[in-house]
């Protein structure tokens, strides 16, 4: 096997030489058709396909682009447009846990992006197809914003797969609550659609052929609408495969299905092989296709309510046990609310789908009758939206288990799908009905086996296979939140201008030095928190703050407000503040906001000591009586030990205090560097007593300070310092049993 090939899979498939040439020349000129508009904060985007870069007289064919334009006139779909700009290879993801922009375009077969886009020229010609259907959208899109006020952005998300008006908030909540899923294209909307106009056409009169044909051309539009996202070209090709069985007088296959469906999309797009959608969907079919009829099969309900609640919950679980890999390997966390409350919204959801197509078809003719249609589905989501307030509201609404490694998934999957078979044989002769794509026992054999006398006998086999499937199922998930222990963690986020590190001792305890950028917002959203749920850390026992500049507590503010909120299931016991006699109205927001959160707020002064076990927090600094009238001198340092190792965290103290602390220092292994690298910081004096052996800076590539100085830099060269760069390597985490020191870059140059 060509392992390499997975690196161009996942990364730019362009040759090298093209690559190369983007690189020297990025000032560039392009050419390709307009495929939609995107509006973002500070200007209109386009996406372009078939783009080709000009040079001199060749096109160079570079797939897919989006084009961030300096004006915001639109040309209509399909119109071929010429553009300079400048061409920029889409940024990785600096953080574990964070999103990674540059798959998510890959799957689009987008690899670069075109800022201040300035449009030379553009043809008369364009696609009527492509403008009706983006005149169709932006109709429908205006029928929900009337029709469905602030419930819009759901509606559209559910039927069109547009997620832009969609608040962040409502995300938030839906994935804590388990129930996400219904906000994404889904096999639930093709059978609405497909199944439901399959039988109106045949009641009219159209044959199988006809009819299937007839959907399967609208089921395509559809798609196409939809932005043809991974959940919903998915369930097309499956119901295509569905529609053609039923045409040719064949039985239907879900694993059949879902394999056609899945080699089609790859073969269009091999990048979704890493994409997350991609297997989400597919784990969940298949969560519902082998899981769920192995699981129905264990339990006998004559009630039919009760028996239709049993077969909701049994499909929960079985998606539940088959995504959960998955999930964990995404978002670190996963809803232990979502179990119960499917059980209410699944069964409803469909009201809430076609209420909204309804509206949409209404609201064609008029806008004001459509109100009245969408109220069912609106109703519904009300309900679903105070289902979450509640389940938000429960402690630990959400399990942050952290992101396991591939071996742990694969094992999982292993021992889940071999304990799923032992629990169908336990049940007889286990066999696949292709026509309904259920798994059955072989009842009559079982029944059989009892009339002979053999009624005990096949008890204790099935209660001994039961038994065997569940310790299975036991040690899968205990190969998958397996995290080995027993070394102590320092990891300095790479979050622009500014400081974020965490401390994970080996005894579980969970620290924070810090949390803020100045040139970047809502870090606590795009970098800490995911970050704290990749590593499984639900609870930090405190958040230390060095002083109290926007640069070092943008995030922790963010993270107050959304535990106020219960917007993360995220807990912080304790928030310890530098003790100043005059401290800033920023101090005083720290302590409100972490008041109003639940957070226990302690002051840090000199010379005081937290004991963890083997290893311990020191406060060097500030004195007391300090004022923090000068916050960067006025800042707390803290050397952490454990076993011989020894690290210091200086904050953005400058020469001044760095020299006060020379009878309190010591040779340290670990240094974060003081200031971002400012040349007023790390002075000589200091250096030639710390002499650290490791040093990580933490700043922008590009920012206005001159971070790190040269001199800086230089200092800490000389005195024997191997020196990290967040702005270089992403996040940096050092690793120590107490003796020796292993480091590990997130970005590797």
């Amino acid at each position: 096997m060509d392992l390499a090939g997975f690196a161009r899979i996942s990364g730019n498939p362009l040759p090298e030489s093209v690559q190369l040439y983007i690189e020297k020349h990025p000032e560039a000129v392009i050419c390709g058709e307009v495929q939609q508009y995107q509006a973002t904060e500070y200007s209109l985007s386009a996406y372009l396909k078939h783009v080709c870069l000009i040079v001199g007289s060749e096109q160079i064919p570079i797939k897919n682009l989006r084009v961030f334009l300096k004006s915001n006139k639109e040309f209509p779909i399909g119109t071929t447009v010429k553009i300079s700009g400048k061409l920029e290879e889409i940024p990785e993801p600096r953080n574990p846990g964070e999103f990674d922009s540059r798959q998510f375009y890959a799957c689009q077969k987008i690899y670069y992006f075109m800022k201040n886009g300035a449009v030379l020229a553009w043809s008369s010609k364009y696609s009527r197809y492509g403008q009706f259907m983006q005149n169709l959208k932006s109709k429908i899109m205006q029928t929900l914003d009337i029709a469905a006020k602030e419930d819009a952005g759901i509606f559209e998300a559910m039927l069109l797969g547009e997620k832009d008006n969609l608040e962040d908030e409502v995300k938030i909540r839906y994935q804590m609550a388990g129930i996400i899923h219904i906000l994404a294209i889904s096999g639930l909307h093709i059978s609405v659609l497909g199944i439901g106009f399959f039988d109106l056409l045949k009641r009219a009169g159209f044959g199988n052929v006809s009819a299937g044909m007839v959907v399967l051309s609208v089921l395509l539009q559809y798609g196409i609408l939809t932005g043809e996202s991974v959940s919903a070209m998915r369930a097309v090709g499956m119901f295509l495969v569905a529609v053609g069985a039923r045409i040719a007088g064949r039985t239907y296959d879900l694993l059949t299905a879902l394999a056609v469906s899945a080699v089609l999309l790859l073969l269009d797009a091999p990048a979704n092989l890493y994409n997350s959608g991609f297997w989400l969907s597919f784990g969940a079919v298949a969560g519902l296709g082998v899981v769920a009829p192995v699981l129905a099969g264990c339990i006998r309900v004559e009630n039919r309510l009760a028996a239709s609640v049993m077969k909701t919950l049994v499909s929960s679980i079985a998606v539940q046990m088959t995504t959960f890999p998955i999930m964990l390997r995404i978002y670190g966390e996963i809803s232990l609310a979502g179990f119960f409350l499917n059980l209410l919204v699944l069964p409803t959801v469909s009201v809430v789908l076609v209420s909204g197509i309804a509206a949409v078809a209404v609201g064609m003719a008029s806008v004001s009758a459509a109100v009245y249609v969408v109220l069912p589905g609106r109703v519904l989501l009300f309900l679903y939206e105070k289902l979450c307030e509640l389940a938000a509201g429960i402690p630990f609404c959400t399990w942050i288990a952290g992101s396991p490694k591939l071996w742990q998934c694969a094992g999982y999957y292993v021992l889940l799908f071999l304990g799923v078979e032992i629990l169908g044989m336990s049940r007889g002769t286990v066999t696949w009905n292709g026509a309904t794509g259920k798994r059955a026992g072989n009842h009559a054999f079982m029944q059989e086996e009892k009339n002979h006398g053999e009624g005990k006998g096949w008890l204790r086999k099935y209660q001994l296979l039961s038994g065997i499937s569940g310790i299975m199922l036991i040690l899968g998930l205990g190969i998958l939140i397996y995290h080995p222990s027993g070394n102590l963690q320092i990891t300095c986020l790479d979050i622009g201008q500014g400081d974020c590190i965490s401390i994970q001792l080996p005894q579980g305890q969970n620290f924070l030095i810090d949390g803020g950028s100045s040139n970047k917002k809502n870090i606590a959203h795009y970098q800490i928190l995911p970050f704290l749920k990749n590593r499984g850390i639900g609870v930090i026992d405190a958040i230390l703050i060095s002083h109290t500049d926007n640069d070092h507590i943008s995030g922790v503010l963010e993270l107050f407000d959304y535990m106020r909120t219960h917007l993360t299931s995220v807990r912080v016991k304790n928030l310890i503040l530098p003790e100043w006699t005059q401290p800033d109205d920023a101090y005083q927001q720290l302590v409100d906001k972490a008041q109003a959160a639940g957070v226990n707020v302690q002051k840090g002064r000199k010379g005081e000591q937290i004991a963890l076990g083997k290893a311990s927090l020191r406060f060097l600094s500030p004195d007391r009586g300090t004022a923090g009238t000068d916050a960067n001198e006025d800042g707390m340092v803290v050397e952490l030990t454990y076993g011989g190792f020894e690290g210091l965290f200086t904050g953005d103290i400058g020469t001044e205090t760095e020299k006060k602390l020379l009878p309190e220092l010591e040779d340290v292994d670990f240094l974060k560097v003081g200031h971002h690298g400012s040349r007023y910081s790390t002075c000589q004096e200091f250096l030639d007593v710390v002499r650290p052996e490791l040093a990580v800076v933490s700043c922008s590539a590009t920012n206005t300070y001159g971070h790190p100085s040269g001199e800086t830099i230089e200092r800490l060269e000389d005195s024997g310092a191997k020196i990290w760069y967040t702005m270089k390597e992403g996040a940096v985490t050092a690793e120590t049993d107490g003796k020796e020191v292993w480091v590990d870059t997130f970005v590797h140059p």
